[in-house]
């Protein structure tokens, strides 16, 4: 492709800063430099028409954390990782409600729970004490009481099937993925920040004191410089970092006239996720039935895990109900060793914010503002 003088002068042109991914964390990370530095020129890079990784195409929870979830991370993080882990979601969810309406992205606090079967054998007493321990950890970082409580009489009027306890989260609430990220794309644009879709980056190297990016559209584009927040495709531009591609498959239903429940739900440490979409129920995971397949980049749905959610469908959400599965798809989540997200400077040059761990709704807005002050404030 030739590049006119006017293209090169103003979409390629150089740039303080391009950002590459143009997901969730890309997008708070551009609103915050703007925010910070307003003269900054900045640019994000996709390689899809739309973001290509997981911000559209996850299951829209707005959520912290399920209690079995929160549990195992103290097992195996520590009290104060799983505490900090947990206060960036929060903060980032409230950023997100501070920033946008409710009705501009159909956020609402609609209620979370996490579903138990007996296979988890857990006793109700021996489940009350784990959930006290909990609650009385995170109100040191959510200031709020109580966080988590048992409400396993909600299981008969939401109309499940096998499963033996239910533990709720007011706090939790879901919201559209698209919308959101339709909204912050349009207000980083009116900001001043450049967009450029269906251009890959293949390479980078640092010429003197600038990056040069290397394209698929045989485009070099050059900036000071250079913020990867592509996640689960990371590793292709910095192939050092310890980030592993993980896909989540999700499918919706037909409307279900006489849908009985409402909220975001959890199962097998959430590994297992559903929600109502209006009447419809969406309904995602079971990557830990085939991890090592499930560990790629590659955009599909497979015939075994897309079985294995219809039959979680049947066997406990909606039983006996008739439906069609009317929506299926998948998305590339950045996961690793641990669960703390990679922030970091790589380079005097290059600076990474990725490895989002499935929690990139919620932790986007406080990653994007911690990483404008880390790129230029000395």
């Amino acid at each position: 492709m030739q590049v006119s003088i006017w293209e090169k002068e103003s979409f390629f042109a150089p740039k303080d800063v391009i950002i590459a991914g143009s997901g969730f964390v890309g997008l708070w990370c551009a609103y915050y430099l703007k925010k910070k530095y307003p003269k900054f020129s900045i640019a994000i890079i996709d390689r899809g028409i739309i973001p290509a990784g997981a911000s559209t195409r996850n299951a829209g929870f707005a959520c912290f954390g399920s209690a079995s979830e929160l549990l195992e991370d103290t097992l195996i993080m520590g009290e104060d990782k799983m505490l900090e882990l947990v206060e960036m979601r929060w903060l980032g969810l409230e950023n997100i409600r501070k920033t946008f309406k409710n009705k501009a992205i159909d956020f609402e606090i609609c209620g979370g729970y996490e579903v138990l079967t007996e296979q988890n054998k857990l006793q109700k007493k021996e489940l009350d004490g784990k959930i006290r321990n909990l609650n009385s950890l995170l109100a040191k970082v959510v200031n709020k009481k109580n966080i988590f409580r048992l409400s396993d009489r909600k299981l008969k009027t939401f109309g499940f099937h096998n499963f033996s306890h239910l533990i709720e989260n007011k706090l939790e609430g879901f919201l559209h993925a698209g919308k959101l990220c339709q909204a912050l794309l349009q207000m980083v644009q009116a900001a001043g920040v450049t967009v450029l879709n269906a251009i890959e980056i293949t390479a980078h190297e640092q010429i003197g004191e600038h990056v040069v990016l290397y394209t698929n559209q045989q485009i070099h584009l050059t900036c000071s410089k250079l913020l990867v927040c592509t996640n689960g495709f990371a590793r292709q531009l910095l192939p050092e970092l310890s980030i592993v591609p993980a896909r989540g498959q999700i499918l919706v239903t037909s409307e279900i006239q006489n849908l009985k429940f409402k909220g975001t739900f959890h199962y097998d440490g959430g590994y297992y996720y559903f929600r109502n979409l209006g009447k419809r129920v969406l309904l995602g995971g079971a990557r830990n039935k085939a991890f090592e397949e499930e560990t790629s980049s590659e955009m599909i749905v497979t015939e075994n895990i897309q079985q294995e959610l219809e039959a979680f469908l049947s066997n406990y959400i909606l039983p006996g109900e008739e439906y069609l599965i009317t929506d299926r798809w998948s998305g590339i989540m950045g996961m690793g060793p641990e669960k703390m997200p990679i922030v970091k400077k790589i380079s005097d040059t290059v600076y990474c914010a990725v490895r989002m761990g499935g929690m990139g709704v919620a932790l986007a807005p406080v990653i994007g503002e911690k990483m404008a002050h880390m790129m230029f404030d000395l």
